[in-house]
């Protein structure tokens, strides 16, 4: 089967588009006439060609940003449900493990399979299967070199949850933000402490777009973000067993989902890291009603509004924005003027960056440099 992503499309796409265009020239001329027929003809040619051009263009975009890595993904039939797999091989368990007649975490067949250059560790293709949610998810997750070093064997290891933007894939953390690459250089550099990377995209049900929330009678992807990934991981990976080894990181969408998941789950996820998030959710055609129609519930879910009203979590955060370029600039700095203690929020300030991911790859080192000080490994 043809791949969305994939060189095929995109060339029979063009050659599609092209050929429309040029049959569409040499069409022109013979319904050139005033008759109702010519004129229904000439509508028809314009709006074939624009309809083809938008497809290509679209296609190219979509190829270069892997907002969608599927057919599936595109039209939702893979929304919440497991692919196929082999159970990965149990670890330590950690804080939060349940016990499941489904492996918690599974090998993806299906995803693309990443190599690092020898030293630098390894990214496994997974499937995360949700015990209280029944959500499964595919995720890429990043072990540091130490990982299967000897002297490290019964070592737990800090984990960073980092979730892309929307629309997106898990993909994009690896080949345009070079998360796990980076993490690499920092953690063989020695300042950043060897931590575990699980990528992930924020939205659970695509292409409806989640905002990480447990929207009534719909997806719980708080949940499952909050419960049921720790969990699974634990079961499986030698990961740290206190919420001061864990930590969330994204970029967009993905950066309110990380600083939400330390604010309403600090006994989770100690820090966060916020490349140009916002800090509430707007509702529109791609998230639907992500509250019930509920303004008390729609407020706690505004990270703005539980500074203002209520106490402040035991949590580290730490925001990015540029003065010129990001929408997110005036209420990044409405956010830093509200945080009061326990809460602790520090912030990168670029005076240009747009919101793409070369602005984020500038902010990433330092970010992980901070996110790598405030992460504590297990025992």
């Amino acid at each position: 089967m043809i791949r969305l992503t994939g060189t095929p499309l995109l060339v029979m796409l063009v050659i599609v588009t092209v050929t429309v265009l040029a049959a569409a020239i040499w069409f022109a001329p013979r319904v050139a006439g005033r008759r109702p027929t010519h004129v229904l003809a000439r509508l028809g040619i314009v709006a074939g060609c624009q309809l083809f051009l938008v497809v290509a263009v679209l296609a190219l975009v979509n190829a270069t940003f892997d907002f969608y890595g599927s057919w599936g993904d595109l039209v939702g039939l893979h929304a919440g449900k497991s692919g196929p797999g082999e159970p990965m091989a149990a670890g330590a368990g950690g804080f939060g493990t349940s016990a499941s007649r489904t492996a918690p975490v599974t090998t993806n067949p299906s995803a693309p399979r990443y190599r690092l250059p020898a030293g630098q560790g390894r990214i496994d293709s997974v499937v995360i299967h949700g015990v209280r949610t029944a959500i499964s998810e595919p995720a890429f997750v990043y072990l540091p070199p130490q990982y299967f070093a000897p002297a490290y064997e019964t070592r737990r290891f800090p984990v960073t949850v980092a979730f892309t933007g929307y629309p997106g894939n898990a993909e994009n953390l690896i080949t345009h933000l070079r998360l796990p690459q980076t993490v690499a250089q920092e953690i063989a550099a020695g300042r950043m402490p060897p931590t575990i990377v699980v990528m992930v995209r924020p939205s659970v049900a695509p292409p409806r777009d989640t905002e990480c929330t447990d929207i009534p009678h719909g997806p719980q992807a708080e949940t499952f973000f909050a419960e049921d990934v720790p969990a699974a991981l634990a079961a499986v990976y030698r990961t740290a067993d206190h919420a001061s080894g864990w930590s969330a990181l994204g970029d967009s969408t993905g950066g309110y989902c990380a600083v939400k998941l330390a604010m309403r789950h600090s006994d989770r996820y100690s820090a966060a890291v916020s490349l140009a998030g916002y800090y509430r959710a707007l509702q529109d055609f791609t998230t639907g009603d992500l509250y019930g129609h509920s303004k008390a519930y729609r407020d706690e879910c505004d990270l703005i509004w539980r500074l203002r009203h209520l106490p402040p979590p035991p949590t580290n955060l730490l925001l990015t924005t540029s003065r010129t370029g990001e929408k997110d600039y005036r209420q990044t700095r409405e956010f830093l003027a509200l945080a009061r203690p326990p809460a602790r929020v520090a912030s990168i300030t670029l005076p240009f960056g747009g919101h793409n991911f070369t602005t984020w790859k500038r902010e990433l080192p330092p970010a992980l440099r901070w996110l790598g000080a405030h992460l504590k490994p297990g025992t």
